[in-house]
């Protein structure tokens, strides 16, 4: 699971947990929020991601990289609160091979 290269957290656990608090300071949920991640570039992937979307109003772009190798995945989801946001974040880490920005 890579999450936010050059992260300073110790474990998942407390940047998840600083994530929270930053959400909640800086946005007034529920909201649209935008979900930044990189992918190897599989259909399969994408489609366990928008698995984790399921039941959530989300628009999306998806662009490939120069070489194709990769694909950014954009996606716009009206969200609740902070918490549905790390639960996504939560549930998005455990696809193998994801970068979530």
């Amino acid at each position: 699971m890579d999450i936010l290269q050059g992260n300073q957290h110790a474990s998942p656990e407390e940047f998840y947990s600083s994530l929270k608090e930053k959400l909640e300071g800086h946005h007034d949920f529920p909201e649209d929020y935008l979900f930044k991640f990189i992918i190897p570039t599989d259909q399969a992937k994408l489609t366990e991601i928008y698995k984790v979307f399921d039941g959530i109003k989300f628009t999306l772009g998806n662009r490939e990289s120069k070489n194709g190798k990769y694909t950014a995945c954009n996606i716009n989801a009206f969200v609740l609160d902070a918490d549905q946001v790390v639960h996504i974040y939560r549930e998005v880490a455990k696809i193998e091979g994801v970068i979530l920005l």
